[in-house]
């Protein structure tokens, strides 16, 4: 499960801005084989008094935590390559904001302690993950 968690101060994205950014990760995740709804994308609004950077409180402030469970890179080159199509994917969200101080990171978590509706997700690849994700559901296997 890839869980996207984007921290944001107040009014920077549109609900059009966050509908377009989930489903461009999800439509990434799909393409790599992911089953579509392992896919979770949270919007959460954080004012400006509660958003510091450097010890400032940020006038406009975006920061991503990524979580990956059900895969995971197995070099420097496959993180690196990751890092640049999260950038490349969030820019366009981004550019044009005076003053913004954006980051994000990713942290692989390991995939023994994750369920989906109390299931065990099938392993990676497997027939049982591939019917999960044309059936878009969680379901015993």
């Amino acid at each position: 499960m890839p869980l996207w968690t984007v921290h944001h101060t107040p009014g920077f994205f549109s609900d059009d801005d966050k509908r377009g950014l989930a489903s461009s990760v999800a439509d990434h995740y799909e393409k790599a084989g992911l089953p579509r709804f392992y896919v979770v994308t949270l919007f959460q609004e954080t004012r400006p008094e509660d958003f510091y950077v450097g010890g400032e409180p940020a006038s406009a402030g975006v920061r991503i935590t990524i979580d990956h469970i059900a895969r995971h890179h197995r070099d420097g080159d496959g993180r690196r390559r990751t890092a640049q199509w999260i950038r490349r994917m969030v820019e366009p969200y981004l550019e044009g904001h005076a003053g913004l101080h954006w980051e994000f990171h990713v942290d692989e978590t390991s995939e023994e302690m994750w369920m989906i509706n109390g299931l065990v997700p099938p392993p990676g690849g497997s027939d049982a993950e591939r019917r999960w994700a044309e059936r878009n559901a969680a379901t015993p296997y």
